[in-house]
């Protein structure tokens, strides 16, 4: 079963782009499961029959199929998985959560690792899972010696920079389906969905993987913090979207970049500092999220209560580099789950 709610696409105000890259892939993966033969329940968001909840279309399709037990993937969110809990006693039906494939580390083998420890402190969560997967060690040392090359990957641009153009997938019929869609229902959301330059299935996504590989690995280590006006791409890979969808494996994606410096195809510092990103950042910001929730979210340290000015919208303000940003964010779905 797969469904579209306004109860997942309305929880909060998602960018234009966000919206149609994420229905498209959804209708997308449907297709190609249906070509294989699989029986697939979809739900679009505009079905006269769609309840707009994700319980009460999980309730509609048990009724459709008789069904006599529920298997879902654990959510990337703590409101939801504590829905999906109640399942069992709303259905009366056994509800089995499977693990997220879409991480390397679960929930509770970043508690296991947490416990005890004073300071959660990521270097250290990131060394341990370099470790696990024996990714750029060698023997039981980081490869070069070093577990971290981030202070190689500080250069500052001079002069004019040659950057690849990025991936650009070609708008089929998913996607301008999609597009009437959310500009239909979502107007007033911000930004825009023109252009939009993202894959939208697996096979896609790894061609758009591997043209960043190609194009832009060498030099993201060492411009991996910096910033050029009017170059809102610079030497990222831009696959955070595709690894929080499924898209692409991080796995998958780790190894074939390792390969590159064994390869000598590219240098450890960009190798490294990509790795960490995905094995290091991603897994560790969630497994913050999973072991501090649900007292996580009610947090304000810096007591902050205040609106934001009108121009993080807008981004009309003297302010050059907030409004560079802001108009680019207008423009274009910058995820920045991790600095990829």
């Amino acid at each position: 079963m797969i469904c579209e709610t306004f109860q997942d696409t309305s929880d909060v105000q998602h960018h234009k782009k966000k919206l149609t890259f994420l229905l498209s892939a959804r209708r997308r993966f449907s297709e190609q499961l249906k070509a294989k033969g699989i029986i697939v329940h979809y739900v679009k968001l505009d079905d006269p029959k769609n309840t707009q909840t994700i319980i009460g279309e999980v309730l509609r399709a048990c009724k459709i199929f008789l069904s006599t037990q529920i298997f879902v993937t654990s959510p990337s969110n703590f409101k939801l998985l504590k829905e999906i809990k109640s399942w069992s006693n709303e259905f009366g039906l056994l509800v089995t959560l499977k693990d997220d494939n879409r991480f390397l580390s679960q929930p509770s083998d970043f508690e296991k690792w947490a416990e005890g420890k004073k300071q959660l402190r990521l270097e250290f969560f990131y060394r341990e899972m370099r470790k696990k997967y024996n990714i750029l060690m060698d023997g039981g040392k980081p490869e070069g010696g070093k577990w971290n090359y981030d202070l190689e990957n500080r250069d500052v641009p001079k002069g004019k920079l040659n950057v690849p153009k990025p991936y650009n997938y070609p708008n089929d019929h998913l996607i301008k389906e999609v597009s009437t869609l959310v500009n239909t229902f979502f107007n007033n959301n911000f930004g825009s969905i023109e252009p939009f330059n993202y894959a939208i299935d697996c096979d896609e996504a790894w061609i758009a993987f591997k043209k960043f590989v190609t194009d832009r690995l060498a030099l993201f280590g060492k411009y991996q913090d910096a910033m050029i006006e009017n170059e809102p791409w610079m030497y990222h890979s831009h696959i955070a979207l595709y690894l929080n969808s499924g898209l692409l494996s991080p796995l998958k994606c780790i190894k074939y970049v390792e390969n590159q410096f064994k390869l000598k195809a590219a240098p450890l510092n960009s190798v490294e500092g990509f790795i960490r990103q995905i094995l290091g950042w991603r897994e560790y910001v969630r497994g913050i999220y999973w072991l501090k929730m649900p007292h996580y979210e009610k947090l304000n340290y810096l007591n902050a209560t205040e609106s934001l000015p009108s121009f993080y919208w807008t981004g009309e303000t003297g302010m050059n580099c907030i409004g560079q940003c802001v108009k680019e964010l207008l423009r274009m779905l910058m995820h920045i789950t991790f600095r990829g």
